[in-house]
């Protein structure tokens, strides 16, 4: 019996929630946003001062929050690479998110080691402009002397765990945090520094890479600091997820990841081998295009929303009187495909209404994310059931249609911190081992998400006929785009 927090550090704001150990049960919560200023209009900041996360924290932390918590874990924002000096101090800002500033410095790195195949071998995935490695590259590139600086390598929760601690000599990282970097093998377990060397002109500590169920020290007023993870790993232990559960999210771009028991290496560079938070995998496949699809269709309707595209799209029928759209607006990832278009066709003049095109925007949009599961199934990722996440989830057109496209149960979960709780039971997990009452490989069993559950039904038939039509248009405008 006892309690314990998860912290969320997202891009934009600190969430905290205090939990009981033993069920999971969301107890109270604390929030606060990160005192990160950019100018109207503009997008957040790609260098962010990180004692903005800590100022966060303490005021999400505020009134008492904390009072009797044991133990408490730290999820944070991906990507945020801070560069420290021999002494700890922070030798720029840190640099956070998908900087585009990064995007030439991420072809370098793959054609200095040999291209794509080379890095997905090395460390299951290839550089892209977020990746921790390819900022290193950046930063060698651009800032000479605070490359020659940097000594230590932190991301955003290995940097709030140590500071939570005190900033002893002793400095961790988890699994999960670690397989996003660009210079860690989830496959074997180990850093690569030739590549941080690759990157960066020289080698550097880096953190100590300790167990899901580990502790990675203890305050001196006694609390218990967790492993921590990144955001995305956080969520899905969160969540719940186990053998067969997969992950679709709808932002701008979508993401599909699904639980695994083994790295896979992938020399086509659609998957991204991540770690997990328990011990497993978490291979990730990605596409450019997922909700943008949607709001762009939107616009060229004159609809002021996308739950009215939805309902208008609710007017027309599976297949969409035949038109299909391939959602490749800004290029496209799953397939690589990056300088194509988007692509509308079966134009009929029984299929050119308003609610035709409405419903293939969603139709489209799903199959390129069925497309992306599709890779992971390929590579014996058994899907049995998939959890949907993102606003659009709860459109009564993506409900429709997800089922019968993706060919398997379909889970909506209700809004929730689930990052934040993912941290919490890894907070309890690592306390649990701590006093001997929980076996470090075996996770506390919490509450599950409560959701809404979708069956493809009679459907099914009907799903995969659409996917055949989409697969169709596919084929014809790009031959071979799947292909090895």
């Amino acid at each position: 019996m006892g309690i314990v927090a998860g912290l969320d550090s997202s891009p934009d704001f600190t969430r905290i929630v205090v939990c009981d150990t033993d069920t999971g049960a969301v107890l109270r919560q604390g929030y606060a946003p990160h005192p990160v200023d950019a100018p109207d209009g503009a997008a957040r900041p790609s260098d962010v001062d990180p004692q903005a996360w800590l100022l966060s924290l303490g005021e999400a932390a505020g009134g008492g929050l904390l009072e009797g918590v044991q133990a408490i874990g730290v999820s944070a924002q991906q990507n945020a690479l801070i560069p420290l000096d021999a002494q700890g101090n922070t030798v720029r800002p840190a640099m956070v998110g998908g900087d585009k500033r990064s995007q030439v410095a991420a072809a370098d790195l793959i054609d200095a080691l040999g291209g794509r195949e080379a890095w997905g071998r090395a460390v299951g995935s290839v550089p892209q402009a977020a990746h921790p490695v390819t900022k290193l590259r950046w930063l060698a590139k651009t800032e000479p002397e605070n490359a020659r600086r940097t000594a230590v390598l932190m991301q955003a929760h290995d940097w709030l765990v140590w500071q939570l601690l005190g900033r002893p000599v002793r400095r961790t990282t988890d699994r999960g945090g670690a397989s996003g970097t660009g210079y860690w093998s989830a496959a074997t377990g180990a850093y690569r520094p030739d590549l941080v060397e690759l990157a960066l002109g020289h080698q550097t500590m880096l953190p100590e890479v300790i167990g899901p169920s580990d502790a990675a020290g203890t305050t001196p007023e006694g609390l218990l600091i967790s492993a921590g993870t990144g955001e995305t790993m956080a969520a899905a232990f969160g969540l719940g997820l186990g053998f067969g559960d997969a992950v679709v999210s709808l932002g701008a771009s979508g993401s599909v990841m699904a639980v695994h028991p083994e790295a896979l290496a992938d020399t086509s560079g659609m998957i991204t081998s991540l770690a997990d938070a328990t011990g497993m995998h978490l291979p990730v496949v990605t596409t450019l295009n997922a909700v943008r699809a949607l709001r762009g269709t939107a616009e060229l309707l004159g609809l002021p929303d996308l739950e009215a595209l939805s309902d208008l799209a609710m007017k027309s029928t599976p297949g969409s009187h035949g038109l299909v759209m391939l959602p490749y607006l800004e290029g496209e990832r799953t397939p690589n495909l990056p300088h194509t278009a988007g692509t509308l066709a079966g134009l009929r003049r029984e299929s050119m209404r308003a609610e035709h095109l409405a419903r293939a925007s969603f139709e489209g949009m799903l199959c390129g994310l069925a497309d992306a599961l599709d890779v992971l199934r390929g590579r014996g990722v058994e899907v049995r059931r998939i959890f949907l996440l993102g606003k659009a989830a709860e459109l009564p057109a993506v409900q429709a249609a997800a089922p019968m496209l993706f060919g398997a149960q379909v889970v909506v979960p209700q809004p929730a911190d689930y990052a934040a709780m993912g941290a919490a039971r890894q907070a309890a997990w690592a306390l649990g081992v701590s006093q001997g009452t929980l076996d470090p490989r075996t996770p506390p069993v919490w509450q599950g998400a409560a959701a809404q559950v979708l069956e493809p039904g009679d459907e099914l038939a009907v799903g995969q006929a659409v996917r055949q039509q989409y697969i169709s248009v596919r084929e014809q405008t790009h031959p071979g785009a799947f292909m090895a």
